[in-house]
């Protein structure tokens, strides 16, 4: 088997995930996992896919030929996850948006070895305060020897000079 993973993006319409699955479907490739979304008038996405190697080459040409209805689509070859022993670990946060929030918690996340495997953020306006709330979750993976309750007070002082809340917490299925 051949497992790719690929970005698309275009100009957001109706149609575009349906081109995306019946392409993948007519090479018979399976359609593992994925995420999309529309910002700001684009339609974005990541996506696994697994394909029989004798269908790979046709695949790539037919998605790539997505083009032609204005979704380019990119596409790189993956080997099948090494899986490493890790916990995994839940982060929200919410406060008051500015530059640099992402840039500083992934920083502070960087420096002590833990990976970020799903972020999710938005900018929503603040219900009766006026200005915008930033918002983000993460799933994140830790070498197994982090002490959680270090991780968390380290959290918290960053917290405390970005003027935001954060969690950290197991997350759900960590075990």
């Amino acid at each position: 088997m051949a497992t790719f993973t690929l970005t698309c993006i275009g100009d957001d319409r109706p149609g575009l995930v349906s081109a995306v699955a019946a392409t993948v479907k007519a090479h018979e490739a399976s359609w593992e996992r994925s995420q999309m979304a529309r910002l700001a008038g684009k339609f974005a996405g990541i996506l696994l896919v697994e394909v029989a190697e004798d269908r790979a080459d046709a695949l790539v040409a037919d998605l790539q030929a997505l083009e032609d209805i204005g979704l380019q689509v990119t596409l790189a070859r993956t080997d099948p996850p090494v899986e490493h022993e890790s916990q995994r670990l839940s982060l929200e946060l919410l406060g008051a948006d500015h530059p640099g929030i992402v840039a500083e918690i992934s920083a502070a996340l960087a420096e002590r070895g833990i990976g970020i495997e799903e972020l999710t953020t938005d900018v929503r306006e603040a219900p009766m305060a006026g200005g915008m709330l930033f918002e983000a979750r993460a799933v994140l993976q830790s070498p197994p020897a982090t002490s959680t309750d270090a991780l968390r007070t380290t959290l918290e002082s960053l917290a405390d000079e970005l003027m935001v809340e954060i969690r950290l917490s197991d997350a759900p299925g960590a075990g």
